[in-house]
Order: structure tokens, then C-alpha cells, then sequence
């Protein structure tokens, strides 16, 4: 197959799709990668089809409506003429870059949406997603969700009027048909049950990628090594580096700070730069960070405990869903006493590092994206769809 995948803004949505056109290039596909320059040239050195595109700007709005749906819809008709040079197979549509989809629509190819965590399409049988809460168990609990439902109705029901108006300015219908399938790039183990789980949604794994595979050293020593990752997104806790910073003196700990930024002082005990974070998750006994999809999932791969100190978006989710598997303490507000207290608690008890392990096990039961990506091409050129 030749893929056109569309990918942005953020590096936790760049990473795995340059982690997807890995994966496909390695089968004997022809992926072509369509993202701004934030991380072009890291994917390119990588081996990645990756042009420049002038016209391409996916970026962070505050309003998200807008970014989704009519920002993507002018993006979508620019986006037309290149898949058009490029003729792919299938489109592939980062959950961010709806610009992708719309394009595919457009330009009558079958596409799929790529979705680097998990499933978020709003479920009956759960409370909202962004919540951080459990599904409610009984009549009371399921009292509660359907209030809090009934609460996001109106905001979801303005995002469907706002994506059909976006559409019909296009030539494209109202009523969004969605993708022929969705890749969900997440382990089992964070996924939450639901009734009303779309067919045509596979959890494939966590879609993982370097672009700095090695570099960092932790400080010498026998003593514990905690990672700490500060959240990549725009809206990641502030404070968190200096809060765990604070956190971890006179702990008797070393820390390996994992970041693009590296502060300028740091204490003997404490390294900081890029890369290398797959090396330092073998070594590591717990990771302090903010909850992103990408670093969650590497933990918890690795079998290696959480201390999550989310900030915006879906970060609060994602921490509270590891919590309640038992591989991570959740912190918000980042203060120094409340990280250390954490840690002091995942370092003292082997739970939570066996609770990682189990949660690692679940990957034996994903589906494999490139199966799904070539039975979507296969099933539209099969003659009648059979």
C-alpha cells in the first residue's frame, strides 16, 4: 500500500504516527508522512517520506471548534491537490488532523483515524470522558453519569453543528460518516469497558518513537533512579520539574530529568537532556510525569510505577485510569511535599511496580495497525466490498 498519514500538531500525536509509518515501511508499505516542521526533519533522518509542505499549519488553538472542524476544513482542501501528486491507498487521520479526513472524503479514498490513547468517542454506559471517574457501579452510579452526560450534551451537540457547517462549506455532506476504521494506539490496560464499543475500532498498542534514542546518562550510584519526564503539550502542569525537583532533596534518590529544555543548575544528583528514555526505563524505579498518552505508556510497558502529576487535555483521564489499575499516585497540585509523599509511597510498596507488569502483559492482546490498514484497502477494492 502507499499511506498518506497525517499527523500534528503536538509531539505526543507526531511520535506515533512517525511510530505507524515505522511499522508499515518495515511490512513493505510506502507511508508518506504529511505533519508541520515542529518534527519533520527528526522523522525524515529516521527514514521517513516526509515533504515539506508550506501550506500545512497544524497548531494549537485556544479554540479548539475551530481547530477541529473549520480550521481543518480549510486545511482539507489544500491538503486535496497533494494526495492527489501523492495517490495513496488509504488515508491515515491523527485524531487532531481531522484536516486528513475530510481530505480522504474528498478525494473518494477510504481513510482511518489514528488515535495515540485511548478510545474518546462519548459511550453511554460511562461518564464523560475528561472526568477522571470510574464508570458508576448501581443505580446511583449510573444516575450520576447520565447527569453528568446530560451536562456535556450541549457542548457536543454545538461541536456536531460546527463540523457539519465546516463540511457543507467544503462540498462535503452534513452528516459525518467517520472512518472506515480507528487505531487505537493504547495498552488493554487503559482502556475502560463500554457497551457500545464502535466495530470498526481495534486497540493496536501504544505507537512509540524516539527521535532521540540516546543521549541522557543518569548519575552514578546504587540508589533508586526516578525519571522525570515533564509533559511535552501545551497545557502539562506548570511547576511540575521544580516541584519534583524539591521533592526529591534529601531523599537519598537519583533523578534523571528527560527533557528537551534541561534547566541550568541542577543538584549532584540529577541529570537532565534528550533521548535515551527507553534505556532509562530499564534502569528506572518509578517515572514522575505528567500523564501524556506517550510516557504513560512507555512506563507501563517497561513495568516501571507512576507518580502522574497531570495538567490539562486528557491527562487527568489518563492518570486516574492508571491509579485505578494500581500502577500510579495521582498529584494535582504539584507541590513539593505532595510529589514527595507519592514517591516515598511507590518506592515503599511493590504493588504498584507488579501493577505495571500486569498492566505490560496486555499488549499480547492488540491488534497489529498495519492488518487493519491493509484489510481496509483490501476490502474496498474487493469487488461489491466482499
Amino acid at each position: 500500500m502507499r499511506v498518506a498519514v497525517v499527523a500534528g500538531p503536538d509531539a505526543g500525536h507526531v511520535f506515533p504516527s512517525v511510530a505507524l509509518c515505522l511499522r508499515l515501511a518495515a511490512a513493505g508499505d510506502e507511508p508518506v508522512l504529511l505533519t508541520t516542521d515542529g518534527w519533520r526533519d527528526a522523522a525524515v533522518a529516521a527514514g521517513i517520506d516526509a515533504p515539506p509542505l508550506e501550506w500545512l499549519a497544524l497548531r494549537y488553538e485556544a479554540d479548539i471548534g475551530r481547530w477541529l472542524h473549520d480550521r481543518a476544513a480549510e486545511l482539507a482542501r489544500d491538503l486535496v491537490p497533494t494526495l492527489g501528486l501523492l495517490k495513496p491507498d488509504l488515508v491515515v487521520s491523527d485524531v487532531l488532523a481531522t484536516c486528513g479526513g475530510m481530505a480522504a472524503e474528498l478525494s473518494g479514498l477510504p481513510w482511518v483515524e489514528l488515535s495515540p490513547h485511548p478510545l474518546y468517542l462519548p459511550s453511554r454506559g460511562l461518564p464523560p470522558i475528561g472526568s477522571g471517574l470510574a464508570p458508576g457501579v448501581g443505580v446511583g452510579g449510573r444516575l450520576r453519569d447520565a447527569l453528568l452526560r446530560r451536562a456535556t450534551a450541549r457542548s457536543l451537540r454545538q461541536g456536531h453543528r460546527q463540523r457539519a457547517a465546516a463540511r457543507r462549506g467544503i462540498g462535503l455532506p452534513a452528516t459525518d460518516p467517520g472512518p472506515a476504521a480507528r487505531l487505537i494506539a493504547t495498552l488493554p490496560a487503559l482502556e475502560v469497558p463500554r457497551p457500545d464499543w464502535p466495530a470498526q475500532a481495534h486497540v493496536v498498542g501504544p505507537l512509540l518513537w524516539d527521535p532521540v534514542p540516546a543521549g541522557l546518562t543518569p548519575p552514578p550510584g546504587d540508589q533508586p533512579l526516578v525519571m522525570i519526564a515533564p509533559s511535552t503539550a501545551v497545557n502539562g502542569a506548570t511547576d511540575m520539574l521544580s516541584a519534583t525537583l524539591a521533592a526529591l532533596a534529601g531523599l537519598d534518590v537519583r533523578a534523571a530529568i528527560s527533557t528537551f529544555q534541561p534547566p541550568d543548575r541542577l543538584p549532584d544528583w540529577a541529570r537532565a537532556g534528550a533521548g535515551g528514555q527507553d534505556e532509562l526505563l530499564r534502569q528506572a524505579d518509578v517515572v514522575v510525569c505528567g500523564a501524556g498518552h506517550g510516557l504513560l505508556a512507555k512506563a507501563l510497558l517497561a513495568g516501571v510505577p507512576v507518580v502522574a502529576v497531570p495538567g490539562g487535555g486528557d491527562q487527568w483521564e489518563l492518570a486516574n485510569r492508571a491509579a485505578r489499575q494500581g500502577s500510579a499516585v495521582v498529584v494535582r497540585p504539584p507541590t513539593a511535599d505532595a510529589v514527595r509523599a507519592a514517591v516515598v509511597k511507590v518506592l515503599g510498596d511493590q504493588r504498584f511496580a507488579a501493577s505495571a507488569a500486569e498492566a505490560a502483559k496486555t499488549v499480547a492482546e492488540v491488534a497489529d495497525p498495519v492488518t487493519v490498514c491493509r484489510s481496509v484497502v483490501w476490502t474496498r477494492r474487493a469487488p461489491n466490498g466482499l
